[in-house]
């Protein structure tokens, strides 16, 4: 299963599961998405299930933050995380703040989805990774999903949930295939927010990561194993809340610890993720300082050669996980 049918089939199902799901957002509806992702849905559920939207992101996500004050539970498309600039004080003044301004009373029910950080070519203005930015705004749950599995667990979990979901996708990753297990093809299959999930055990280092750089993780992981390197990698999943005991209990295991992430550096999840530890006790557990290995702290490049070593891929995250495990590079 490709991670766009992953998707498709969910909404599908959430659709079906419940009359105040709907879908709203840029050519979701007779165009089936601009990726494809709702294909089918708006001639199986209609006008009233499937709404195609103006090219004005604040307009739409404040129309989604209303539907949900009001008792329905939207999904809001958007083209890419990159137009959600347009419409941030929307996402988060008006739908992360308002439980908590309400004094608990008013709760908002929307799930705000697309593709996150850069593609293929698609220059600076639409190649930035926001997980940082949504991660450190209270009242917001952020996912970030890799597998088939994963979309599809994330996504069910985010239509039920009565808080605000990001859920940060990647373009790059629709036309993947990955396995599923018939488990995660029931309907009412959910991957708790919050949750990460040991992608490969090791003994050596903790290689800590989410979507798109979840894969190159993994594979940096078997090329590390075949180098005498036994790495744990932790696909994290949920971004906001982060599964600390996963983390936790992992470096005090292994003794050491990198995440990986295509975002900057600057106020990434990295540098959340090398905080926290570095304020708990599990810090004493480390052998060696915590590194991130990022994306360069620069504007994406439009040339794609260029854009390829401005975000880690496998060979960038075996140098630096060598070094952290002391191992000279030649």
């Amino acid at each position: 299963m490709t991670v766009r049918n992953a998707l498709n089939a969910a909404l599908d199902e959430e659709l079906a599961r419940d009359e105040k799901v709907f879908i709203l957002g840029e050519e979701v509806a007779q165009y089936d998405g601009a990726y494809k992702i709702t294909k089918g849905l708006w001639k199986k559920y209609g006008d009233k299930r499937l709404i195609d939207t103006p090219i004005t992101e604040a307009g739409f996500c404040g129309i989604a933050i209303g539907a949900a004050l009001a008792g329905l539970r939207p999904i809001c498309e958007l083209m890419t995380f990159n137009f959600a600039m347009q419409s941030i004080d929307r996402i988060v003044n008006g739908a992360a703040k308002n439980l908590y301004m309400s004094g608990g009373k008013y709760s908002v029910p929307v799930v705000f989805r697309g593709p996150n950080g850069n593609a293929k070519g698609l220059a600076a203005q639409h190649s930035q990774c926001f997980a940082g930015w949504y991660m450190s705004v209270p009242g917001l749950k952020v996912l970030s999903p890799t597998t088939c599995e994963d979309y599809r667990g994330s996504l069910k979990a985010a239509v039920r949930d009565p808080d605000p979901v990001v859920l940060l996708e990647s373009e790059v990753l629709y036309n993947t295939q990955f396995p599923v297990s018939d488990e995660a093809m029931d309907k009412d299959f959910v991957i708790p927010i919050g949750k990460a999930k040991i992608e490969k055990l090791g003994k050596d280092i903790t290689l800590i990561a989410h979507g798109q750089a979840t894969l190159y993780t993994m594979q940096a992981a078997e090329i590390l194993a075949g180098e005498g390197i036994e790495a744990e990698v932790i696909n994290l999943r949920s971004l906001r809340p982060v599964d600390w005991d996963a983390i936790f209990k992992s470096v005090t295991k292994t003794h050491r610890l990198m995440s990986v992430e295509l975002g900057w550096p600057v106020c990434g999840v990295g540098s959340e993720i090398v905080a926290t530890v570095m304020e708990n006790p599990v810090f004493f557990q480390l052998d060696a300082p915590a590194v991130r290995c990022t994306g360069v702290d620069v504007p994406m490049p439009y040339a794609e050669n260029i854009e390829y070593e401005c975000t880690p891929k496998d060979h960038h995250i075996v140098d630096f996980a060598k070094k952290v495990c002391g191992v000279k590079i030649k």
